[in-house]
């Protein structure tokens, strides 16, 4: 018998009956018990799993509702004609009903990947899972999992709650535990580290010890993942509504150096605290947004983040090569994004917003506190009003005046500005005449 048989046979399902959890069907997606119901009188096993069943199970409303069966993919999609098949590393089944997905997952086999007895589509690399599509048991799924709490499964056979490895008391107690052996599995996939940081900010949950104590060796590993999927994790852990926790959270497992290497350079370069403050401010600020139910784009907080590279290369032009501040500005923009894409991909929709929020900076600075025209010009850039927030969180930080932030606030409310030869009222300095010469009378001599 191997250890993954022998920690099969050891599982110790404990099963909760409808009557002792506060799951109630009355809160799931009606689409979701539309895919439960279907699967299930079709005769396959079919249950709500992850983040569903632990958000409910904590009394919060799930973003998402997953499903887990022992239905092959190809099998849910004969079963559903709104559904599509995606992802190569996992093979998945989208179920379709207008805005809404239900995501169907086929139970996966717990299995060593390097063997060669494995029936399935598998590949590893440098110890890392990068596609894995063999099939197994519910108890096998559930081993597969990454944290306990995560490890729920709500049967719609007859509505209890399976729980496969001690999920509801790490539920209760707060606590965000890997199942397994933490290096293996955070080998098999480093995003599992960022996805540790991420659930224990969003819930306010303590990582448990053994589960915490591999991330900051094990950190650099994350260079190894893809740069299209960090973005994708990125905007999970810093656009939910807990940026600024999840922010200290990356830089206390120092994850956040392998994330953005220059930002993290200079902030811990920084004497004077300003970059993360000026960081911290504009996660509260996108944070309070999200809780205002107000919308966000990651084009701003991606400029925030990048902000001090950008700084320091815009000065080292100007310093250096002589560059004019907005030419420093374009160069120094153009830079700092492309050395960050190395490790994070940015989508062209948010990079170039970014630049463009950039480029302002100089512009605001040059036009502010001056006769109107001009600055009345650039209320009407599409942008002013991301360059304009983003002027603000400079200047309470001291890395913009304050009383240019101050008088780009007064102008927008349309307030009587003074103006450099004008009077306090901001009119147009009035030409003076020249004094009309008296008309020379002819003698007739």
């Amino acid at each position: 018998m191997t250890d993954q048989q022998a920690l099969i046979e050891a599982l110790q399902a404990h099963i909760i009956p409808r009557s002792e959890h506060g799951i109630s069907r009355a809160d799931i997606s009606d689409n979701a018990l539309k895919v439960l119901y279907r699967l299930k009188n079709a005769g396959y096993q079919a249950y709500l799993v992850g983040g569903g069943v632990r958000d409910l199970s904590l009394g919060r409303e799930p973003k998402d509702f997953d499903v887990a069966t022992d239905a092959r993919p190809e099998e849910v999609k004969a079963l559903f004609r709104n559904c599509r098949l995606i992802g190569r590393r996992f093979r998945l089944a989208h179920v379709h009903f207008g805005p809404e997905i239900i995501e169907v997952a086929t139970f996966r086999a717990l299995h060593d990947p390097e063997s060669d007895e494995v029936e399935g589509d598998v590949a590893m690399q440098d110890g890392r899972i990068v596609r894995d599509n063999v099939y197994g048991t519910v108890e096998e799924d559930a081993l597969r999992r990454d944290f306990t709490i995560n490890s729920l499964y709500y049967n719609i056979a007859d509505f209890s709650v399976v729980d496969f490895a001690d999920g509801m008391a790490d539920l209760k107690a707060g606590l965000l535990r890997l199942i397994g052996d933490p290096e293996q599995r955070y080998r098999e996939d480093p995003v599992r580290m960022l996805r540790a940081v991420r659930f224990a900010a969003k819930l306010g949950f303590r990582i448990e010890e053994h589960s915490a104590a591999p991330i900051p060796r094990m950190a650099s590993m994350l260079e190894h993942i893809p740069q299209a999927r960090l973005f994708d994790e990125v905007l999970k852990l810093l656009m939910a509504g807990q940026g600024a926790e999840t922010f200290e959270q990356l830089r206390h497992y120092h994850l956040f150096e392998y994330l953005f290497p220059d930002t993290d350079r200079l902030i811990d370069t920084d004497e004077h605290g300003t970059w993360i403050r000026f960081i911290n401010a504009a996660l509260r600020s996108t944070d309070q947004r999200i809780a205002e139910d107000k919308p966000v784009t990651p084009a701003f907080l991606f400029a925030a983040i990048l902000w001090p590279a950008v700084e320091e290369e815009k000065q080292r032009l100007m310093d250096e090569d002589g560059e004019h501040e907005a030419q420093a500005m374009q160069l120094a923009s153009s830079a700092a994004i492309s050395q960050q894409v190395r490790r994070v991909a940015i989508p062209k929709r948010f990079s170039l917003p970014m630049r463009e929020i950039y480029l302002l900076q100089p512009r605001l600075q040059r036009y502010g506190m001056t006769p109107a025209k001009r600055a009345q010009r650039l209320l009407g850039h599409p942008r002013f009003r991301a360059a304009y927030d983003f002027l603000l969180l400079r200047a309470e930080v001291g890395n913009a005046p304050q009383e240019l932030a101050d008088w780009w606030t007064d102008f927008q409310k349309g307030k009587d500005m003074p103006k450099p030869g004008g009077d306090a009222a901001g009119g147009r300095r009035r030409r003076r005449r020249r004094p009309r010469r008296k008309p020379v009378v002819e003698s007739g001599q």
